[in-house]
């Protein structure tokens, strides 16, 4: 599930999980209602970041956010996808090239990608599991890693735009897993403001 690329980080995880999800009843405590409002937090404090500082990423937040990403829900918990870890500054720089010259993936220090593995769903999905359950198991496991890093005080931007082709060159891939999203994670250099959301009265539609 993990992959590190040209890293010499140790390739040891362990269980940090970032949230609690029990949701407090009508009788709850005024700790499980401290948990709900911390949740919401992190989710209000999420930010795409696209400044960096030059401070590293310590490897145990690093293990925190990749432990949380192994978390996430999967289509028939397959988790058909692949996570390569990408730290070298070389590399950086090439996935910063194969994203139309976006140079914030080489400035951060870390770059996570995540790929469909299609091969894992196989035999129990049609064409539609291998062509679409697996980018969906890829974006909810990273979506799960941004939150991780958030709550960690690390900033990162979702980069979406990039050479397929490239990217997989410079991971290593093999040739049918297919890179979805590159998440570039650090210190934030910056606090923008946050984008205003679309009113609920848009955005949701009531079915009668």
């Amino acid at each position: 599930m993990f992959v590190w690329v040209n890293t010499g980080l140790t390739s040891h995880f362990y269980l940090y999980p970032f949230l609690d999800y029990n949701i407090p009843s009508k009788g709850g405590t005024r700790g499980e209602e401290q948990q709900v409002m911390e949740f919401t937090e992190v989710i209000r404090n999420r930010h795409s970041i696209r400044t960096f500082s030059d401070q590293p990423v310590e490897q145990e937040k690093l293990q925190q956010i990749l432990e949380t990403a192994n978390l996430a829900p999967s289509a028939g918990n397959l988790q058909a996808y692949e996570i390569y870890a990408v730290t070298d500054l070389k590399k950086r720089d090439g996935l910063s090239c194969a994203a139309l010259a976006q140079d914030y993936i080489a400035k951060a220090p870390v770059a996570l990608v995540f790929c469909t593995h299609p091969e894992l769903t196989e035999g129990k999905y049609t064409e539609r599991g291998t062509r679409l359950y697996t980018v969906q198991d890829a974006t909810i496991a990273c979506t799960f890693a941004m939150l991780a890093a958030t709550n960690l005080g690390l900033g990162c931007v979702w980069v979406g735009t990039f050479d397929e082709k490239v990217v997989r060159l410079i991971i290593g891939a093999p040739e049918r897993q297919v890179p979805v999203v590159i998440l570039s994670i650090g210190y934030p250099g910056e606090f923008p403001d946050q984008h205003p959301r679309r009113p609920l009265d848009q955005l949701v539609h009531w079915v009668k």
